[in-house]
């Protein structure tokens, strides 16, 4: 099935959500690709689907493990593009020498510092509560108690874009700033330190870096034991940087103050599909939607137009470059 435009043979992308699809078909003819959209999560057992698309598009949520990388090499995939700056779901070392592997790296690092900071107002200032409330002609302010986030210290963990651009929302409401990365940068009114003092030290504990080895679970009991009692923690990152069952234990203890999540540890098999008519039997994500010191949005810190939009051309040029013998944004 090749591109009218190039001869190329048209990528497949599998891709399940109606706001990637508006924007990808508003530029992929400019890119000479042809796309067909599946519903099914990419992993081993979909990648039959593939056909005989030479490129398959995925996303954070797919299960792109070493079976799966085989059972596309297999069908001559040579392509996975990943139309996010994240890769952990994919098993870099077994693509090696059978299929190439690219990313978008950046998009709209303001989009997931944005909602990162909306979490946290949302959440100190319970606006909503506010909000269910006052919909019942309830205008009682019990219970509605915040904090100024003005003069309180906010612990960055991870400096990149969104890291950098949180740091400034974070100073646009005259909060102090501590950061730790293992690659500081040179950042005007922030003072880099270690984990422990961060900890330690901060009202406000941010997570804005890439799930590693050296990352995962990064904030586990021990790292939970060193904070303040009232400290909340933000992650937008990803779910395993935090151990789950011991932030649960540490907000059911109250030795922390809260946490505002847009990722979980077991998301792939929940985040982005409708749930409401199903019993979910995930214990941990029940328990923490319970607790009224939590917040939970389902990974939509990234969803906006500019954000989309960044996504969609990247991720088609990544694709348009490979079919052109050419490799940008690849993951080695």
């Amino acid at each position: 099935e090749p591109s009218p435009q190039t001869n190329a043979p048209a990528p497949r992308l599998i891709c399940r959500w109606k706001y990637d699809k508006i924007w990808f078909d508003r530029f992929a003819p400019d890119y000479g690709i042809k796309i067909r959209y599946f519903e099914s999560r990419l992993r081993a057992e979909t990648a039959v689907l593939s056909g005989d698309s030479r490129c398959v598009c995925a996303f954070v949520n797919d299960e792109i493990g070493k079976d799966t990388i085989n059972e596309l090499a297999g069908r001559n995939v040579g392509l996975i593009a990943m139309r996010c700056a994240g890769y952990n779901n994919v098993d870099i070392k077994a693509a090696k020498g059978k299929l190439t592997v690219v990313r978008v790296p950046e998009y709209s690092p303001y989009a997931v510092a944005e909602h990162a900071m909306a979490l946290l107002l949302t959440l100190n200032r319970k606006t909503h509560k506010a909000y269910i409330r006052t919909r019942d002609f309830n205008f009682s302010l019990v219970g509605m108690c915040g904090f100024d986030l003005h003069g309180k210290t906010a612990g960055i963990i991870g400096t990149g874009k969104i890291g950098r651009a949180f740091v400034q929302l974070c100073k646009g409401f005259g909060m102090k700033v501590l950061a730790y990365d293992p690659y500081p940068s040179e950042i005007d009114g922030v003072e880099y330190t270690d984990i422990e003092h961060l900890c330690k030290n901060s009202d406000i504990i941010s997570l804005h870096c890439p799930l590693t080895k050296e990352s995962w679970h990064m904030i586990d009991n021990g790292t939970l034991s060193m904070m303040k009692s009232d400290a909340i923690i933000v992650n937008t990152s990803r779910g395993s940087l935090i151990d789950s069952e011991a932030l649960i234990s540490a907000l059911t203890n109250r030795n922390i103050g809260g946490a505002c999540l847009d990722v979980y540890e077991e998301e792939s098999d929940l985040f982005y599909d409708d749930h409401s008519d199903s019993i979910v039997r995930d214990e941990k994500l029940a328990l923490l939607l319970s607790m009224p010191n939590v917040i939970v949005s389902s990974h939509q810190a990234f969803l906006t137009n500019e954000a989309l939009e960044a996504i969609a051309k990247v991720t088609l040029e990544n694709i348009r470059s490979w079919f052109d013998g050419k490799t940008v944004n690849e993951v080695k």
